[in-house]
């Protein structure tokens, strides 16, 4: 799926983001840091959305035969072809970029969870 990167990450992230603040009261009650686990989790549910991007940009799309004039009016292309049509690769080397930023993001947010414990008020 070609746009599987640019769902996966920021979703993962939103989890994060939100059980980040719900999960600090109880990581400092328990002192269990929940936080890094749950960030590690959800670092790797963006990646794995980066993948299955990944692979939608390396395999080639099945020949169309649909077709469309060209430019210039002579021939004629299929949608697939370079000439135009579905932007299938470009979405998924975005959904490859955007899946990496957001794994990122979740990871330093696990890194800030190594360091506060959850107590500091």
């Amino acid at each position: 799926m070609p746009s599987a990167g640019l769902y996966a990450g920021p979703m993962a992230w939103l989890v994060s983001t939100q059980a980040n603040y719900a999960l600090a009261a109880w990581s400092c009650s328990y002192q269990f840091p929940v936080i890094p686990l749950l960030a590690a989790v959800l670092a790797a549910v963006s990646l794995a959305g980066g993948v299955s991007s990944w692979r939608a940009y390396r395999q080639p799309l099945p020949a169309d035969t649909t077709t469309v004039p060209a430019p210039d009016g002579s021939q004629v292309a299929t949608l697939d072809g370079p000439e135009g049509g579905r932007p299938h690769r470009m979405i998924a080397a975005i959904g490859v970029l955007v899946a990496l930023l957001f794994a990122v993001v979740i990871a330093v947010h696990g890194v800030a969870g190594l360091v506060f414990t959850g107590c500091e008020r």
